[in-house]
């Protein structure tokens, strides 16, 4: 394996020391940002979707007038926490379970999430499939913060 210069060591360092950082800001941006969007309907491009599948997830008992709410508030203190780097512990379990309920529209509206099921996801299905990036790095995030590390093994020579 060919050793890396002078300059790529330099870049290496500088993204070992912010990256996991860095990581935690934008997903909390991103969560920040799509959360606030639910508190004002007609808004998010999500809305429809998010909220029949809240009420197939609470079989009919969370209706749309709460379930936005509350997926919104949900949702940006997910972001604040990520943003901010305070209650991870909290944080990450609540990104998980809300992660279940972003993916469950695959299995309960295929036909609106597929163009061909399983197999070809329409924009919808690929906005959530997404996701996978979001729930890794929030792994990632969560063995950072609880400080766990792996370091990489340096070739003996």
């Amino acid at each position: 394996m060919k050793q890396p210069t002078p300059a790529e060591n330099k870049a290496y360092q500088w993204m070992a020391r912010h990256g996991v950082i860095l990581l935690r800001i934008s997903i909390g941006i991103v969560f920040f940002w799509f959360g606030i969007q639910k508190f004002f309907p007609g808004i998010s491009s999500a809305e429809d979707l998010a909220t029949r599948t809240i009420e197939v997830m609470t079989f009919g008992i969370v209706k749309q007038s709460v379930g936005m709410p509350l997926l919104a508030a949900w949702e940006v203190i997910i972001g604040l926490t990520f943003i901010f780097g305070r209650f991870m512990r909290i944080a990450i379990p609540l990104l998980f379970l809300q992660m279940i309920g972003t993916i469950t529209p695959l299995f309960f509206f295929p036909a609106e999430t597929f163009t061909r099921v399983p197999f070809i996801p329409n924009i919808v299905g690929q906005y959530i499939i997404k996701n996978i990036i979001l729930i890794t790095a929030a792994m990632v995030i969560g063995a950072y913060h609880s400080g766990f590390t792996i370091r990489r093994k340096e070739k003996e020579g």
